[in-house]
């Protein structure tokens, strides 16, 4: 089975979790530039005119497909690349994904989504090496 993990991260942990995602074999992803309020509800910024609230913050989504069998290993790493230990560090959403259809082939399901060199070889998880 396909799963999707949606991660919630500060922007400026991007390139700390693109790599670590990469030293395990994840290939694929996509980032988002978003805005979103959590737990925290915002932040206290002061400047020249006085003290504001500023609750929608910017954060980076980013979206992973893969294989059942490496979700926790990139799920695990996500959390430790992102993490400051700080108040809105962000969220890990995984959902199930019925099918994926790679446009250009036809391949469906999880051929659709590996990659050479990707976290599946470098497993050897099912149908790999």
């Amino acid at each position: 089975m396909l799963k999707k993990i949606e991660a919630i991260i500060r922007e400026e942990k991007l390139a700390d979790v693109k790599e670590a995602l990469r030293c395990i074999g994840i290939k694929g992803m996509n980032v988002f530039e978003i805005r979103g309020q959590g737990r925290q509800g915002g932040i206290e910024l002061s400047g020249r005119s006085g003290t504001y609230h500023v609750d929608m913050l910017p954060k980076l989504q980013v979206n992973i497909v893969l294989s059942e069998h490496n979700l926790r290993d990139t799920v695990d790493t996500i959390m430790k690349a992102a993490r400051t230990g700080e108040s809105g560090d962000g969220l890990i959403f995984v959902y199930p994904v019925d099918d994926v259809i790679r446009v250009r082939t036809g391949e469906r399901g999880r051929n659709a989504v590996m990659y050479p060199g990707d976290i599946d070889e470098k497993k050897g998880g099912p149908n790999g090496p």
